[in-house]
């Protein structure tokens, strides 16, 4: 089971750009990176590409940013299979020649062009994580080596790049477990020693059922674009079926470089705990500057009307609410009442703090209050709040709470003077004088 090795490894994550990258594909690309990090070696990004019907090269294009997104760097590449079928040609004619193979008339689908005879006895090879499989030859049909279009077909590929490109472990996940046993007869077909292979155990929904699109999201995409950072997904698929040891789950790329290992790594599928990642995101969102999420939020607000707010008010507002967010994408909705002139009132907030007696009067006191400030800060504000709370003879959050409700709609929000100070004095007097205007026409009922 020991998988040390005297140089260092060179180790690939090869995607085929017929669809998004997967969640699982990305636990997968990092595990590899890590493993060559670890260890000094070198990671390589291959693009399979050769499936002419389904391959597309703007899904090639997406691969490689979300790679570059989730903060995965590669030392050769992105290689791309479709600039290799010549070489692919020449290894099919070099197995022809050695006798090795035979051509075969293209079958009903066109699918195949020259195929190799199976090798009946068992092969056997000791998986990084699963330990020794052995499966029998007679369980296996013939290899196909070249499709009737000349591209190649999947496992003749994989191992001509694999030997080609020197890589000293296959890192992958477990459903390629059935394609190790023929890339091993290729391997010993063309002469050549294979790699050490590691199959990593799959990611299922909390249903325990194989994720999928009915789990929410699965792609990377669809994460980067439900607000979550790349170091907080980093850190939670590094943890998603390999364990450290200890407690320990929050981990910078450094420390989870310097741990991994392909030992620690589970045979068990491990399971997305969608929860379990927000909260691990809101913890980097804590940790992150207002300028960092600043540059974040962005690609997430263009094209809506925060496009066009300064940055520097946005980073204002971040640096108010970040710590309440658990998703970037939380952020449009929880700061509308920063930008839209008219604002809805929760039904909850409305019932819970604007239900009591004496609320008109108490609103219509604080709109005063207000009003009469010459010096429009969070101190004077403060200040001067807190002064009519101690004349009135009340506790503080029988006027903010009402008054958070009259100027964001919400129950709940970030520190009201800091609310206030940005809203801007004339906008918290338009939306007192809304909320006593509702609050005519829709009369609270007193307390009981």
């Amino acid at each position: 089971m020991a998988d040390n090795i005297p140089k260092p490894p060179r180790v690939r994550f090869a995607p085929s750009p017929t669809g998004s990258l997967h969640v699982g594909g990305a636990r997968t690309a990092l595990f590899c990176w890590l493993y060559a990090r670890n260890r000094g070696g070198k990671f390589i990004l291959r693009i399979e590409d050769t499936d002419r019907k389904r391959s597309q090269e703007e899904l090639s294009s997406e691969i490689i940013n979300e790679m570059r997104w989730l903060g995965l760097d590669w030392d050769e590449g992105p290689l791309f299979q479709s600039d290799r079928f010549e070489i692919y040609r020449q290894r099919a004619l070099q197995l022809l020649d050695d006798g090795r193979a035979y051509r075969s008339e293209p079958d009903e689908d066109g699918a195949t062009a020259v195929i190799m005879p199976v090798d009946h006895g068992d092969i056997t090879f000791t998986d990084l994580v699963y330990g020794p499989i052995t499966v029998s030859g007679s369980e296996l049909k013939d290899i196909v080596l070249l499709k009737s279009d000349g591209s190649p077909a999947y496992n003749f590929a994989c191992v001509v790049d694999d030997h080609e490109m020197g890589m000293t472990h296959v890192i992958r996940g477990e459903d390629h477990i059935p394609n190790t046993p023929k890339q091993i007869l290729l391997y010993r077909a063309l002469g050549w020693k294979p790699p050490k292979f590691a199959h990593l155990p799959l990611i299922l929904g909390e249903d325990k059922t194989p994720l999928s699109k009915r789990h929410g999201a699965t792609s990377l995409r669809a994460f980067r674009q439900d607000g979550f950072l790349p170091q907080a997904l980093r850190n939670y698929l590094a943890l998603l079926g390999w364990s450290p040891g200890g407690d320990r789950e929050i981990m910078d790329t450094a420390e989870l470089i310097k741990r991994f290992s392909l030992k620690k790594v589970s045979r068990k599928a491990a399971v997305l705990d969608y929860q379990k990642l927000l909260w691990m995101n809101g913890q980097y969102i804590k940790k992150s500057s207002a300028g960092e999420l600043v540059n974040a939020l962005q690609p997430l607000l263009a094209g809506t009307e925060w496009e066009e707010v300064p940055r520097e008010r946005i980073e204002t507002i971040v640096t108010l609410l970040g710590h309440r967010l658990k998703s970037l994408k939380e952020f449009a909705a929880q700061t509308g009442y920063f930008f839209d002139r008219d604002i809805s009132y929760e039904p909850e907030a409305v019932e819970k703090y604007w239900s009591g007696e004496g609320i008109i009067e108490l609103l219509r006191e604080t709109r005063k209050e207000i009003a009469l400030l010459d010096s429009f800060t969070e101190d004077d504000l403060e200040k001067s709040l807190r002064g009519l709370i101690d004349r009135l003879g009340i506790k503080a959050g029988v006027l903010i709470h009402p008054l958070r409700v009259a100027v964001t709609g919400r129950m709940d929000s970030p520190g009201i003077f800091g609310i206030l100070l940005l809203l801007g004095k004339e906008l918290v007097l338009e939306r007192i004088d809304k909320a006593l205007e509702y609050l005519h026409l829709n009369p609270p009922p007193e307390s009981k």
